[in-house]
């Protein structure tokens, strides 16, 4: 397959796909090695940058994605009013924070940490796609885990769990976790709001 072809084929791809593709599914479909779509891939991201296209295409860990160019955001939001999901609330981002840093986790973990029921937010995370299922915990009673999603990565600008902000005492517990993970939700809240001055989703 000629590189043109390759290009057309792959952005074709990511535009019906909507959701991430991974680099493994493109490979397969198309017959070619990850190297050579990795490389294709990010040859048409940094394309479409230079060139100040309404479109863009980001990697996400293992997967590629088609979005909207983040400077498109006020047409984008005002052209689509009402289906933008609302803000997280604090709740919401405390329990998001707990999953990212410590997952996958069990509900009674996120539980013991905030100290408060969590059931609702739990639900309202898997319905916004940021958080999903992780298999079932060993232990008596064998509790649901949970663990952050592409969704997650995308929403908050990150690439990958590495661009996390760093949480100096992941090894520690109680009081101590629950100050490092206020900072932590502030930086989440800031990458959040700089999302929202950004792409959103075709």
């Amino acid at each position: 397959m000629e590189l043109k072809e390759l290009e057309s084929a792959i952005e074709g791809i990511l535009f019906a796909a909507g959701d991430p593709v991974p680099t493994e599914r493109i490979c397969v479909t198309l017959g070619q090695d990850r190297d050579t779509v990795d490389s294709v891939c990010q040859s048409l991201a940094g394309r479409y940058s230079y060139e100040r296209r309404g479109i863009r295409i980001v990697r996400l860990e293992s997967s590629w994605q088609m979005c909207s160019a983040p400077e498109q955001a006020p047409w984008i939001r005002k052209a689509l009013e009402g289906r933008k999901p609302a803000k997280l609330s604090q709740p919401a981002l405390e329990v998001l924070s707990i999953v990212a840093y410590f997952q996958p986790v069990t509900r009674a973990y996120i539980e013991q940490i905030r100290g408060v029921d969590s059931s609702y937010t739990v639900g309202l995370l898997l319905e916004r796609e940021l958080i999903c299922e992780a298999g079932r915990l060993n232990v008596p009673g064998r509790p649901m885990q949970f663990r952050t999603t592409k969704t997650f990565l995308r929403s908050f600008g990150l690439t990958s769990l590495e661009d996390l902000p760093e949480l100096s005492s992941a090894g520690q517990e109680g009081d101590q976790i629950t100050m490092e993970l206020e900072s932590a939700i502030q930086r989440l809240r800031s990458a959040e709001e700089e999302q929202e001055d950004g792409g959103e989703e075709p």
